[in-house]
């Protein structure tokens, strides 16, 4: 069977964990952040998991991690 390639946009947003759960960042951290508050940004700072209704699909673009 040949080698699957994985997609170039989702090995730099997931990350596998040792159990099998895939960590992502939360969105809304890039701009226009004057208007957030404090709180809000530090909340939006620390990592989450993907939902397990798309976490099948994740896994099928990153194969290898």
């Amino acid at each position: 069977m040949p080698k699957l390639k994985t997609h170039s946009g989702a090995k730099k947003r997931f990350k596998m964990t040792k159990n099998g759960k895939i960590k992502r960042a939360h969105a809304n951290k890039a701009h226009i952040l004057t208007k957030k508050s404090s709180k809000r940004k530090r909340h939006l700072r620390n990592g989450t998991y993907v939902d397990v209704s798309n976490a099948a699909v994740i896994k099928l673009l990153i194969p290898y991690k």
